[in-house]
């Protein structure tokens, strides 16, 4: 029941109780309670608005996209630890992997215009002196974004 019920809040997360408990066939009390500890037990880190970037552009703009692919020059811990330290609090950056073979981060970033992109690459990249290559891919058309993660019900 525990898969079932994190399967339908990250296919949506807007039912009341009331719906999930019906959608899942299970009592509404027993479906609160169980969301409630599969938040407090961390599956469930957090409930959020998926916003349509096609609509949104029609009042920010289409905004721009890439993805990055950053190697650093020294790959201790420390080195690590503090370029994810960095990029992690920084509002353009949507996705941080640490990724392995090849480069050793690879950043899925969004910003206003190319101007904020060479900003941010100034301020995440050229200004720290342990990265060696950036390479960026810019996006000209998104095909598909799925958040969810995949889970095999039983039967």
């Amino acid at each position: 029941m525990d898969l079932a019920l994190l399967d339908a809040l990250q296919r949506d997360a807007s039912p009341t109780n009331q719906q999930l408990a019906a959608d899942l066939r299970i009592s509404p009390p027993t479906c609160l309670r169980r969301v409630q500890r599969l938040r407090a037990a961390g599956l469930i880190e957090r409930e959020v608005a998926l916003l349509s970037p096609d609509r949104l552009a029609a009042l920010l703009g289409h905004g721009l996209q890439a993805v990055v692919e950053i190697s650093l020059d020294r790959q201790d811990n420390a080195s690590l630890d503090a370029f994810e330290a960095r990029v992690a609090v920084d509002d353009a950056v949507q996705q941080c992997w640490r990724v392995s073979p090849g480069p050793d981060f690879v950043l899925v970033v969004a910003m206003r215009d190319m101007p904020a992109y060479l900003a941010l690459a100034q301020r995440l990249f050229t200004a720290d002196a342990n990265v060696r290559n950036v390479k960026a891919f810019f996006s000209v058309k998104r095909v598909k974004f799925e958040p969810r993660v995949p889970i095999a019900l039983p039967g």
